[in-house]
């Protein structure tokens, strides 16, 4: 089988990945595992961030790397959290500080203009000068609640209306979250292209 890192240290989206891609025998190993050191994100958009992390697990082990970067865009916060959605409020963020400080940014805000999505930008690339890396994108359209609702889930799930659902993205089964998710739609992609996928590494 093939190798291909992944750039992240989350064992979460190592299982998703590695199952994914099974069928192209293509294994998928965590970017720790090999020793790379993480990525100094300095981008502005999600797309660069992911290549940045991308091309750095490249370089470092001279293998094809996948990279996401995902976020929370809140239309009248200009895009914000958007990049920084895991450091939202500050050094030391947690799931809790970010919902309050991002409740506290909307504060009078009527619900109409609270419109919201999740987005992943998802980068394959076949070595670090790679001039043509594969990006696939997902979103998830939605609004910011008033208060959080639901346990399961993470970051902002609580406070993320999902409309067509009627509830909030904390109260959507684990099963049907892996459907619906920016990741998925992005994953959804990367699927598409998996036969000539495996083809470019092989050759």
């Amino acid at each position: 089988m093939q190798k291909i890192v992944l750039a992240s240290g989350n064992k979460g989206k190592l299982e998703e990945f590695d199952h994914l891609l099974a069928p192209a025998a293509l294994k998928v190993v965590l970017q720790q595992q090999l020793n790379v050191p993480e990525a100094d994100e300095i981008g502005l958009t999600f797309v660069e961030n992911a290549i940045i992390k991308a091309r750095n697990a490249c370089k470092h082990t001279n293998l094809p790397a996948l990279a996401d970067d995902s976020g929370l865009e809140v239309d009248i916060l200009k895009g914000q959290p958007g990049i920084y959605s895991a450091r939202y409020s500050g050094a030391g963020a947690t799931d809790q500080s970010n919902n309050e400080k991002l409740l506290a940014e909307l504060d009078g805000i009527e619900e109409a203009r609270r419109g919201a999505r999740y987005y992943c930008a998802l980068v394959f690339m076949r070595h670090d000068e790679d001039p043509c890396p594969l990006i696939f994108q997902g979103s998830l359209e939605g609004r910011i609640l008033r208060a959080p609702r639901g346990s399961n889930g993470f970051g902002y799930d609580p406070l993320f209306w999902v409309p067509q659902y009627h509830c909030s993205a904390a109260e959507l089964s684990p099963e049907l979250k892996s459907q619906i998710s920016h990741r998925a739609k992005a994953m959804a992609g990367l699927m598409a292209q998996l036969g000539p996928l495996a083809n470019t590494i092989k050759q």
